[in-house]
């Protein structure tokens, strides 16, 4: 795997928020919703002509044909779409929209996605920062992001190869994404402030 990208930590800059990820429909819950392979996009557009509130974020994949290398947009969760809103009103229209083959849950039951996870990743897409898909690490040395436009961002640092990497998780999926970033941008969690520390990174 790899980013072409620089790292994520630039020493200035505003932050940006993503937009809308909470606002207005703060009591609809997201969900991850299980897709027909490569219907991605489709179920994606017909959600937002219901109506919907959905969320399908790609990275961008470098690939070869022949002589012609380009880059595509691929999802970064293949087999997923997100979408809010409330399974008890709304689970039909969801469930009959063509691609879509179920809500992710336990027990027959919709289970929703931790909005914060939702949150974090809109952000990081929103500051067009490369991304990557990443396996799933359910351990490791928690960080928070103490410089730049990622302030704030929790995950988990390891060290891939010769660079750093902050994994951002969506639990439930037990999948994960991962951005390049510099070490002396993040902090382990419960270091106070200006506090300088050497981190271990679990290296995959």
């Amino acid at each position: 795997m790899s980013l072409d990208m620089a790292a994520a930590c630039p020493n200035s800059g505003a932050i940006i928020m993503p937009q809308d990820v909470s606002a207005n429909k703060t009591s609809l819950f997201w969900f991850a919703l299980q897709v027909r392979g490569r219907h991605e996009k489709a179920v994606s557009e017909l959600l937002r002509r219901k109506g919907f509130d959905e969320f399908l974020p790609f990275y961008l994949a470098r690939r070869q044909w022949s002589r012609r290398v380009a880059n595509i947009e691929l999802p970064l969760f293949p087999g997923y779409v997100f979408c809010r809103f409330d399974p008890k009103e709304r689970r039909v229209p969801i469930m009959t929209t063509p691609g879509v083959m179920g809500i992710v849950g336990f027990g027959g039951k919709p289970t929703p996605v931790d909005s914060n996870e939702i949150e974090d990743i809109h952000r990081v897409l929103a500051t067009g920062i490369a991304t990557e898909p990443w396996q799933w690490i359910p351990s490791g040395q928690s960080v928070r992001v103490e410089h730049g436009p990622l302030t704030g961002i929790e995950g988990i640092f390891i060290k891939a190869k010769k660079n750093h990497r902050l994994l951002l998780s969506v639990t439930l999926l037990q999948r994960s994404v991962a951005i390049q970033i510099d070490s002396s941008c993040v902090v382990p969690l419960g270091e106070s402030r200006g506090v300088s520390a050497r981190l271990p990174a679990f290296t995959v």
